[in-house]
């Protein structure tokens, strides 16, 4: 390349590079959609309502909730999947878009091509087993024996989501071969806790309480090996009656489609990040179960590389099935 051609090079580079930054800089400039994989009502829901409420202010414009719920999130996922790179579709998930791969053959979208990680926001702490209180059982012990005496199932809010790792873990050491039935979504698997229709169900926290607090399910443990402080009455499992037991509900994250600007995906890390560090927020999520975390965009990718190769190796030894 001669020095005229170089020069030229490098002053396009240059505009681009800063055409990059001034793009970054103004962003947004209309609201934000965030799309949900799940209908309203469960973990995933109200934690990306929370966090949108908390960057508005941040970045200026509204951050509008978008639940697409159904096919354990594949519908989500190829939606942001082909949404256009520029921001403004972004996507709140679980660690459950890891899982996907190892459960299903084929996917309409890829994981690793087509989604840029943002930043792992939250990281759960554990879950909640809530029962029917209509069922004969007080505690733990009671339960596991009901369940192993009549026929019994579990709930989750999808195939392949951590609450049905978790329940399928519990289900296999504590001996209890309960029915895994999916629903689509926490909010409606909770509706048919509540109505009898299954017996028991893994909960974050904070989605528990208010069913708890009304007397509609009944906690009889928590998964990991430490009790949680807003319910420091609910035992762990470990401690009430299933020794070892320790499983965490992993992380909630953002992603943005692939060939989003960096600049504006640095915008969105630094709106979240600023929003987490606020007392009142990083509070509320720390009592509901989970500790704000907001890694940057390189470090959460090696996460997200390495959880999409560890939870996925947990989904196959449960020999997990699509619906």
């Amino acid at each position: 390349m001669d020095r005229r051609n170089f020069l030229l090079s490098a002053a396009i580079g240059g505009l681009a590079s800063s055409a990059a930054r001034a793009q970054g800089e103004s962003f947004p400039t209309r609201p934000l959609r965030l799309v949900v994989p799940f209908p309203p009502g469960g973990a995933v829901d109200v934690n990306a309502r929370m966090l949108a409420r908390a960057v508005e202010p941040i970045l200026g414009q509204p951050v509008v909730v978008d639940n697409r719920g159904g096919a354990n999130g594949i519908i989500a996922y190829d939606m942001v999947a082909k949404s256009q790179p520029d921001g403004y579709t972004l996507l709140h998930t679980s660690i459950g878009i890891v899982l996907n791969p190892s459960i299903y053959k084929k996917l309409p979208y890829d994981t690793v091509r087509d989604f840029l990680p943002i930043t792992d926001a939250l990281v759960g702490q554990g879950a909640v087993l809530v029962i029917n209180p209509k069922l004969p059982a007080r505690n733990l012990r009671e339960f596991i024996e009901y369940a192993k005496t009549h026929p019994s199932s579990y709930g989750s809010p999808g195939v392949g989501n951590s609450m049905h790792l978790i329940g399928n873990a519990f289900d296999q050491k504590a001996g209890t071969h309960m029915q895994h039935v999916p629903y689509k979504g926490a909010g409606p698997a909770l509706n048919g806790l509540v109505a009898g229709d299954i017996q028991a169900m893994f909960v974050p926290a904070a989605v528990a309480a208010p069913y708890l607090k009304n007397g509609q399910l009944r906690a009889v443990g928590y998964s990991t090996s430490k009790r949680l402080d807003i319910i420091p009455d609910v035992p762990t499992i470990d401690e009430a009656g299933v020794p070892g037991f320790d499983m965490s509900t992993g992380w909630h994250s953002w992603f943005a489609p692939a060939g989003t600007p960096a600049p504006v995906i640095d915008r969105i890390y630094g709106a979240l990040r600023t929003a987490l560090a606020q007392d009142s927020v990083r509070d509320y999520f720390i009592k509901s179960g989970y500790v704000p975390t907001a890694h940057p965009p390189s470090e959460f990718k090696q996460i997200f590389m390495h959880d999409l190769a560890t939870w996925g190796a947990v989904a196959k030894a449960a020999n997990i099935q699509p619906d």
